[in-house]
This record gives C-alpha cells, sequence and structure tokens, in this order.
C-alpha cells in the first residue's frame, strides 16, 4: 500500500514538472538578412544575440504591417498571451542590442514557413524553393549544394 501511494506521487510529480512542447509559430517568409551590427565596429570586435524567427515576426506583424495582436497570433497560429510574450521577449533582445551595441542574429525558434527557403552560400540570396532557384549574377556556379536549407516546411 505505501508503495503504490508513493509510486503515484512521483508520477504527479513528474507529470507536473513536464513542460507541454511547443507549438510551431506559422511563418510566411525568413527576413532578407541574416542580422544586423552596429555601423563602423569591426564584427570580430562585438558579442551576439539571438533574435528568433517568431520573435522577428512579430515585430514584423505588430511593428511594420500594422497588425493588432488578435490578427498577428491568429496570422502566426499562436494565442494572444503566446504572442505577447514573443513580442516583448525580441523587444529586450532589441533593446539589449541597441544599448550594449551587440550584433543581432536573425534564427531558429520552433517555426514553419509556408514553403521550404533557402539562402545562397556565395552571394547570401534568399530562395523560397528550389523551382525558384536562378543563377544570380554574383555567383559563378549554378548548383543546389551551394544552398542551405533555412526551414522545414
Amino acid at each position: 500500500m505505501f508503495i503504490t501511494i508513493c509510486t503515484f506521487a512521483i508520477t504527479i510529480q513528474l507529470k507536473n514538472n513536464m513542460a507541454r512542447p511547443k507549438q510551431d509559430r506559422k511563418i510566411g517568409h525568413p527576413p532578407l538578412m541574416q542580422g544586423f551590427k552596429p555601423f563602423g565596429i569591426p564584427p570580430h570586435l562585438l558579442s551576439s544575440v539571438s533574435l528568433l524567427f517568431d520573435e522577428y515576426e512579430a515585430i514584423r506583424l505588430l511593428d511594420y504591417e500594422g497588425m493588432n495582436q488578435e490578427q498577428a497570433a491568429e496570422k502566426m497560429n499562436v494565442s494572444r498571451p503566446t504572442l505577447t510574450r514573443i513580442y516583448e521577449k525580441a523587444r529586450k533582445t532589441l533593446a539589449t542590442a541597441f544599448v550594449e551595441g551587440k550584433m543581432i542574429i536573425i534564427e531558429g525558434g520552433n517555426v514553419q514557413f509556408e514553403k521550404q527557403w533557402f539562402r545562397c552560400k556565395r552571394c547570401f540570396k534568399l530562395i523560397g524553393g528550389l523551382e525558384n532557384h536562378v543563377r544570380c549574377i554574383n555567383c559563378k556556379n549554378y548548383f543546389t549544394d551551394e544552398l542551405t536549407p533555412i526551414n522545414k516546411i
């Protein structure tokens, strides 16, 4: 009897400590750039902060597109409170970068793009789908092995 009660208590405690897996946030397309750096300071002298793709998207939808939080949350497939948390984290990251003079690297996170995206390893051009890969002026070669996938579909 005692062993059964202890096992039950441990099971309840383990379930309470397990975090719910994060749901993928919907993103239309990745940013054109991979990040930003303060003007006039060589990159090797700077530290950096990461701005996740979903944080970038929250800034884009709310501040650039002018959507309200309900509209942006629906577009990203998250609840409004979740969008608010994502947005607040993004603002904190940007403020840290501006005030402390850090590079901003835009990368990662639990996101799902509408289609497969690639970035050219040579010229860093953003390409939406292999069918749209054409030889650009800056690249001497035209091969799919020069492309780095940005996302999963």
